[in-house]
């Protein structure tokens, strides 16, 4: 197809923490040498920070590192953390824990509580005033190879396909961003990123990526209840033993209080469902007396990467970069990996640019895959890379959590040393998926509409919108898997696991017939489908740029 083209020196896809974080870095470093540098940055929310969300508690170092002026600049983080909370949930009670148990790793002195799309709509401003030119609303569709099969590029922009793929009176075929390195910033899951990995076996040397699904809900409290600067996380119920996971509640600007639940995706219980988990959380007394009186304002849902340490791929391929969570640089313990996607944007941009000034191009950049066990952010990862293993073989209750904790502070006393070694995830996240036969259907309350709530109406709270009449972006490799074997073998898991309400089994009445409907249109580009399918069935790409949700400030 014959497209317009646009020649960069690095194309980045991606307009979160990592992305922007390598863009200013390539400019700052091009300024500092007296050299011009190109640098695009391509978003497919429908503008910078619409597809942003975590939790947030961010660790400022990398910030410091990259602006240390900030203050003075004006970014969205101005409320410290001034208290910390843990505590263990039983359906009925809860236990608080003391915090002198747990390594200064675990504590959020000197963090903020923020809302990270916030910051990357500030870091794009810096950018921009940098030179580098940022596009959103430009979903990258497709990557672009050379002859010797090395990544060159990019097609973003493409507009105008109905839904049956023909080409509609204002279709666009995209352009070429063409560069001399690209890197991907997509964040978990990421489209392009999942084709680069396999076509380059970067993955060929690692453990498998492991995941959780974090869904958020953003509530302007009673003013009376409001306490700036409180983080709370909490473990134990709703989820059982044999299912990983916890909660957090952020109290932050403007009577705002961040609240939010993260699943681990190894659970094996196909009837589970982790958002009407999460509806449960907001029952307890922990939750509950926080919220009542209060208004929900936003929702969301996005796959966190939790694998870790042991799960990083190689990070470098021919003419490119993985950076932050499109490789999974998340401290799982913390909770937080926004600082370390900046410190790996920062890694590959410094890579890039010693590359670029010597006269390559379009060849590996193994700097930046060699050096970052050795930098900060490896080092960090290293500490806490059994703590995800421990739980999903011990449990997350006092067996697990009493392990992990003994081994953080053996890896902290003793400069990453544990008894037990590194150990191994072993499997992906879909083939931990139990046939239903070994489980039982678990049966939720209804939502009363005033603390907890369905899944639709909580869409709506996500303004997700995307044009009906074009390719669904969630593809099925065979149509026929969904109802001949996920439905009799596994009780349709997709109905539970996904939290926007995408994927429905509908019977009709005259015929007695199943069929398997996907609303595409629902869709709050989370990919858990993407990940959590028992038959890896389901392939999430693209839908056209600017649709999904559009988070104002989660």
């Amino acid at each position: 197809m014959s497209r317009e083209a646009m020649e960069f020196d690095v194309v980045i896809v991606g307009a979160g923490p990592a992305g922007l974080s390598a863009a200013i870095r390539l400019k700052q470093q091009a300024a500092k040498a007296n050299k011009e540098i190109s640098v695009v940055v391509l978003e497919k929310g429908s503008e910078v920070g619409a597809h942003i969300l975590s939790g947030a508690v961010i660790d400022p170092e990398a910030l410091n590192e990259l602006l240390p002026d900030w203050q003075q600049q004006g970014a969205p983080l101005t409320t410290p953390v001034t208290k910390d909370k843990f505590l263990y949930l039983t359906e009925h009670g809860q236990v608080g824990l003391p915090g002198f148990v747990m390594p200064s790793m675990i504590h959020n002195h000197g963090n903020y509580i923020a809302s990270l799309g916030s910051i990357c709509r500030w870091l794009a401003e810096q950018a921009e005033s940098l030179g580098v030119e940022v596009y959103p609303g430009m979903a990258a569709s497709e990557v672009l190879y050379t002859e010797d099969g090395a990544v060159r590029g990019v097609v973003a922009g493409v507009f105008g396909r109905a839904v049956d793929g023909s080409e509609k009176p204002e279709f666009e075929p995209g352009m070429e961003l063409l560069g001399k390195y690209v890197f991907l910033g997509e964040g978990a899951r990421g489209s392009l990123s999942k084709q680069v990995i396999a076509k380059f076996g970067l993955d060929a040397d690692c453990e498998p990526q492991k995941y959780g699904l974090g869904i958020k809900e953003l509530w302007q409290i009673d003013p009376s209840k409001h306490q700036p600067g409180l983080a709370q996380h909490s473990f134990g119920w709703p989820l059982k033993n044999d299912t990983g996971g916890g909660s957090f509640m952020y109290h932050f600007d403007d009577n705002l209080v961040a609240i939010g639940m993260v699943v681990h995706l190894n659970y094996k219980n196909p009837y589970l469902s982790p958002f009407d988990e999460f509806q449960r959380l907001k029952t307890h007394d922990a939750i509950r007396e926080t919220l009542e009186g209060g208004k929900r304002i936003s929702y969301g849902a996005r796959a966190l990467t939790e694998g870790g340490y042991q799960s990083v791929p190689k990070l470098s391929f021919p003419g490119g970069a993985l950076i932050g969570c499109a490789a999974g640089f998340m401290n799982v313990p913390r909770i937080k990996g926004s600082h370390n996607a900046m410190r790996t944007g920062m890694q590959a941009a410094d890579a890039a640019f010693a590359a670029i000034t010597a006269g390559r191009s379009g060849d590996e950049l193994s700097d930046y895959d060699a050096n970052w066990r050795n930098s900060v952010v490896g080092k960090e990862l290293k500490k806490v890379r059994n703590a995800k293993p421990l739980w999903s073989k011990f449990g997350t209750l006092f067996g697990g959590i009493m392990l992990s904790g003994m081994d953080l502070w053996t890896n902290v006393l003793f400069g990453g040393f544990s008894v037990f070694g590194t150990m191994k995830h072993g499997k992906t996240d879909a083939m931990s998926t139990e046939p239903a036969s070994k489980h039982k259907p678990i049966a939720y309350p209804k939502p009363d509409g005033v603390l907890t709530f369905d899944k639709l109406t909580s869409v709506s709270f996500s303004a997700t919108n995307h044009e009906e009449d074009q390719p669904v972006h969630l593809q099925l490799a065979d149509p026929q898997i969904p109802v001949s074997v996920n439905l009799p073998q596994f009780a349709g898991p997709s109905q539970r696991f996904c939290p926007a309400g995408v994927y429905e089994f509908i019977t009709d009445e005259a015929s007695g017939e199943v069929r398997f409907q996907i609303n595409a249109q629902n869709c709050v580009h989370c990919k858990t489908c993407d990940i959590k399918d028992p038959s890896q069935n389901i392939n999430w790409v693209c839908p056209e740029g600017g649709g999904g949700p559009n988070y104002p400030n989660m």
